[in-house]
């Protein structure tokens, strides 16, 4: 038998209460995948990742991480969400968030040891914030602090990357620096990523899962490139009209 999925479901059903947010929904994402999740909001994108995670659990049907129950899989599974806002009357270093992710990763009780700090230095250091450590988090730009989230996420070496809306509220540069980050780190995890922005997912990823009206539809991102105002409502889930805008990434340094 050749290796399982990196995620897979069959039948799953979930409700909170009486009402109803997926229905016989299935799934199978690969190993070394990279898809974006979009949908309308409250059409289920945030529990598919919930139920991912292990964070909850189906009414009926099966979810399975690597061949295995979410919460068994746990270890090999990195979570960047969408906010992370520490007071900041209590402030953390940059080496403080990224520590974080060293938690639960089966090394005990007691303070962070040479390892967890070497381990963090390297994380930095592959999403570009090296020599950042001591810094207050708080003072990052955006796209800094979102580089920080995904760096609390790799120290834990996961095998799949999951990503909540890891390019909202940047501009289209830092996005497309985000973007180039996440396809690098794609050659070595596979990556599921929420997202509202449409065109970072055409322009991105060669899979998106529509989640609404119960279902988890799969469809190519080369449609997306001939967008239709029938494929807009389908994927959010309203009746939207398609407006042709050419987005062209601003171009980087040396591309």
């Amino acid at each position: 038998m050749g290796e399982a999925a990196a995620v897979e479901m069959h039948d799953v059903r979930f409700s909170y209460g009486t009402t109803r947010v997926l229905e016989s929904a299935d799934l199978a994402i690969e190993r070394g995948e990279f898809v974006g999740v979009v949908g309308p909001n409250g059409g289920g994108k945030t529990t598919l990742l919930k139920l991912i995670l292990g964070l909850l659990t189906p009414d009926a049907g099966a979810v399975r991480v690597l061949g295995q129950p979410p919460r068994m899989a746990s270890h090999a599974l990195g979570y960047v969400p969408q906010h992370f806002s520490p007071d900041p009357r209590f402030p953390m270093t940059v080496l403080d968030v990224v520590l974080l992710g060293r938690l639960g990763c089966g090394r005990g009780f007691g303070p962070f040891t040479s390892d967890d700090r070497q381990r963090v230095s390297a994380a930095l250091d592959r999403v570009g914030l090296e020599g950042k450590g001591g810094l207050p988090y708080a003072e990052l730009s955006g796209g800094q602090r979102q580089r920080a989230l995904i760096a609390r996420a790799l120290v834990s070496e996961p095998e799949i990357l999951v990503l909540d809306e890891p390019t909202a509220g940047l501009d289209p540069a830092i996005e497309r620096e985000v973007l180039r980050l996440l396809r690098e780190l794609n050659d070595s995890m596979t990556l599921i990523l929420v997202t509202h922005d449409l065109t970072f997912v055409a322009d991105g990823l060669e899979t998106v899962l529509c989640v609404s009206s119960g279902q988890v539809v799969r469809h190519p991102t080369v449609a997306l490139h001939d967008v239709t105002s029938d494929l807009l409502s389908e994927l959010l889930g309203a009746d939207v009209r398609a407006v042709r805008h050419d987005h062209l990434w601003p171009e980087a340094e040396g591309d």
